[in-house]
């Protein structure tokens, strides 16, 4: 008869919860899921059937405060720190509003490039709460006459780039291959209407060959969250640096080149 209670209570709270469950799976589950940028992450909390037999339940401590857990047979222990999800933890779907799913971006403006001769514009689920576990964003790319976005990766995210005006060269080095092959550059000369695709994690580049004319693309990126590393910042530009002694050799090269590359202003174009 306790075990039946047990097993009924357990139910009874998953039920509860299971609607604000986090939503990460690759087939969605729900409409949406919009971040909620003011949760600090979930929640455990282990209830013990037996010194050997517990449930642990993953839930938001923006609820834990509603719940009035009893005990029986049961042996319900204290909250435990919380457990980072991989994603943002979803907003109650009763708050969700218009605004979560809009941002006046003004993407239709330029914008000034930097050192590198490009500015990134990248919109996406810390700037448009809804785009959460949509697995899509977007970006605006702007380029100076000689301008480049520089050889960087995106970890998470497939990239697929529209020029709007002007010209590109682009192109994307595949992984290592087994010897004696070598690394395998495709590129391509982009015009105004082209579409070109930069697959997950591979490192690409866009540069603007016109000396008089800037370019402008923009870019839709198959994840929320699609990340960026540019391939130069992180090497030379590491906080704390990358001991000169493993880039010399990684590089070939003497130390004195690594402390030069090292002593540089590594531009951030991502904004």
């Amino acid at each position: 008869m306790a075990s039946s209670s047990s097993f009924l209570l357990l139910a009874t709270l998953l039920a509860v919860v299971s609607w604000q469950a986090n939503a990460s799976d690759p087939s969605p589950l729900q409409d949406f899921c919009v971040a909620d940028m003011n949760s600090p992450g979930t929640f455990r909390f282990v209830i013990m059937f037996s010194p050997n037999t517990y449930v642990e339940i993953n839930f938001w401590k923006l609820y834990a405060s509603q719940y009035n857990f009893v005990k029986s047979e049961l042996t319900c222990t204290s909250l435990v720190p919380p457990v980072r999800v991989n994603g943002l933890v979803c907003k109650n779907p009763m708050e969700v509003n218009a605004d979560d799913f809009f941002k006046a971006a003004n993407l239709d403006k330029p914008r000034m490039p930097n050192k590198v001769g490009s500015n990134v514009t990248l919109i996406n689920v810390m700037q448009i709460a809804g785009l959460n576990t949509l697995g899509i964003s977007i970006a605006r790319i702007d380029y100076a006459p000689l301008g480049q976005n520089p050889p960087h990766t995106h970890p998470r995210a497939t990239e697929i780039l529209t020029v709007l005006e002007g010209t590109l060269y682009v192109g994307f080095v595949t992984s290592n291959q087994p010897a004696p092959n070598k690394n395998k550059f495709l590129s391509k000369v982009l015009n105004k209407g082209d579409v070109f695709v930069f697959p997950v994690g591979l490192i690409h580049f866009q540069f603007n060959p016109n000396p008089h004319q800037p370019a402008v693309a923009i870019a839709a990126l198959s994840s929320q969250n699609p990340g960026a590393i540019t391939i130069a910042n992180a090497v030379f530009g590491s906080d704390p640096p990358i001991s000169d002694d493993v880039l010399a050799k990684a590089f070939q090269v003497e130390k004195k080149t690594i402390d030069y590359l090292q002593a540089q202003f590594w531009e951030n174009n991502h904004y």
